[in-house]
């Protein structure tokens, strides 16, 4: 098992970085390694941080402004070689359609629920690692 996991939260609003942190705890499940969060508040910052290499996952706000999580999943599935899967945080269940037009891995809805939270962000860590492993 690797010793960590490295998830990048994406958001404008420090309160829902924060939710997703405190939903995550220090590993989202027993199987899974203790998980480093990298904090991005900007696009330019997210993409500086994907083009270093070596995350694991995405959280993506899609309400932060002004680039949304839904949009900011579209163009990093386009343009970063090995994009780490995204978990697709939305406004209201009824975006769901929205996410699967972003190309996200998986999607809950805000605020943040810890049960459901946690069990996606371990979906999309299990799937990255499970393929890097192989």
């Amino acid at each position: 098992m690797r010793a960590t996991a490295r998830v990048l939260v994406y958001s404008d609003d420090a309160s829902t970085r924060e939710q997703v942190r405190l939903a995550a705890g220090r590993r989202p499940a027993a199987d899974l390694p203790p998980v480093e969060f990298v904090e991005c508040a900007t696009l330019p910052a997210v993409l500086t941080q994907l083009d270093a290499g070596g995350i694991d996952a995405c959280v993506l706000d899609g309400e932060a402004v002004p680039a949304g999580g839904m949009g900011v999943c579209r163009q990093i599935k386009d343009e970063i070689f090995r994009c780490p899967p995204v978990l697709l945080l939305m406004g209201r269940p009824q975006d769901a359609w929205l996410a699967t037009w972003s190309r996200a891995d998986a999607a809950v809805t805000l605020p943040v629920d810890p049960v459901e939270f946690a069990d996606a962000l371990a979906g999309v860590l299990r799937s990255r690692l499970s393929s890097s492993a192989a």
